[in-house]
């Protein structure tokens, strides 16, 4: 469904101030200076409307956050929500997951979330998939060694077929389960994943780590 758009979408983003960066490549190599101390630099690729950001970047204020969202209407929602719970550790970026490297230098970040992301049915659109082993190439890229990936999703056939792509790319798989909130809520919760559970939808999740690439002579390609 298509987010209907949001009346002076411009001021209220300005009114958020400093947690909107407008220019994220200024930042690559650097971002650690917008949180002296920080223990880790963290990315999330496809925030929405933030619930599971502020909340993570609250349960962890010796984190620092950036997320990214290509839908500023969402955007502008996350960015309101931590400008309310007064959140130094969050900022946001209107962005493309596939642009990665530009905003972050090599090893700069710690760990990715991807939540929901879309499933892009269909073998023809298999490559524009966050867990397709060309995103997740330029995941690893920006990972610290050792970094990790944690992806929940709804759909169980995304799920299944992602269990497959993170070793091509080089990461082992932990915590793998297919109903994460079978025994109660477990972990922040994005607002889709609260209405999922809210229906009794079972949402699957999983946690990839970095680790050396599989022997071969070159990255593995992009399939189709």
């Amino acid at each position: 469904m298509r987010m209907r758009k949001k009346p002076n979408l411009i001021p209220r983003l300005e009114a958020c101030g400093p947690l909107v960066i407008t220019d994220p490549k200024e930042h690559r190599g650097h971002w650690r200076m917008l949180l002296p101390g920080c223990r880790e630099v963290r990315v999330e690729l496809g925030c929405g409307k933030g619930r599971f950001t502020v909340g993570t970047a609250q349960a962890e204020p010796d984190v620092l956050l950036v997320a990214i969202e290509r839908v500023p209407d969402a955007m502008v929602i996350a960015a309101e929500r931590a400008r309310e719970m007064e959140l130094h550790n969050v900022f946001f970026i209107d962005a493309d997951a596939a642009d990665l490297e530009a905003y972050f230098a090599p090893g700069e970040v710690g760990r990715v979330y991807i939540n929901f992301c879309d499933p892009w049915p269909g073998a023809r659109y298999a490559k524009r998939r966050l867990t397709h082993p060309g995103f997740l190439l330029k995941d690893r890229r920006v990972l610290a060694p050792g970094g990790e990936i944690h992806f929940k999703t709804d759909n169980h056939d995304l799920f299944e077929w992602s269990l497959f792509q993170f070793p091509k790319a080089g990461f082992v798989l932990s915590e793998v389960t297919r109903d994460l909130h079978g025994q109660g809520p477990t972990g922040v919760m994005t607002d889709y994943e609260e209405k999922f559970y809210q229906l009794g939808t079972p949402i699957n999740r999983c946690v990839g780590t970095m680790r050396e690439l599989p022997e071969q002579k070159e990255e593995p390609k992009e399939e189709e």
